[in-house]
């Protein structure tokens, strides 16, 4: 589903609903800041630094989100959602499927369960 809204007289679009839950099942997903950096400020036609200043953040902190150096917190999803009218849920749930696709390709120590759990009789 296509989200449309209105930002400063400037109508642009955010696709909801069916892309969420492809996105938990994409292969390599985006950086939720790479949404924004490619997408979002182009359509409005905002700087890191206007952006920054109408979402009440430091231009380091957005910037950081932009790189992917900082992830999506639930503040900032707030702050989108009032800024984009789109959900904080979507925001959160692209960077938990950036951030779960990063920690499966990492390799992790074998995990050894001390008490199995029971079967069943």
């Amino acid at each position: 589903m296509i989200k449309q809204f209105l930002h400063k007289g400037i109508r642009a679009f955010y696709e909801t609903g069916s892309k969420e839950f492809a996105m938990s099942q994409m292969f390599n997903p985006p950086h939720p800041g790479e949404t924004l950096r490619e997408d979002v400020l182009p359509a409005l036609n905002l700087s890191v630094t206007e952006a920054a200043k109408e979402l009440g953040i430091n231009r380091v902190t957005l910037s950081r989100v932009l790189s992917g150096k900082a992830g999506i917190s639930i503040d900032l999803a707030l702050r989108l959602e009032a800024w984009l009218g789109t959900s904080a849920e979507s925001w959160l749930k692209g960077q938990l499927s950036y951030d779960m696709w990063q920690a499966r390709r990492t390799a992790r120590p074998a995990i050894i369960r001390k008490n199995p759990a029971p079967t069943a009789a």
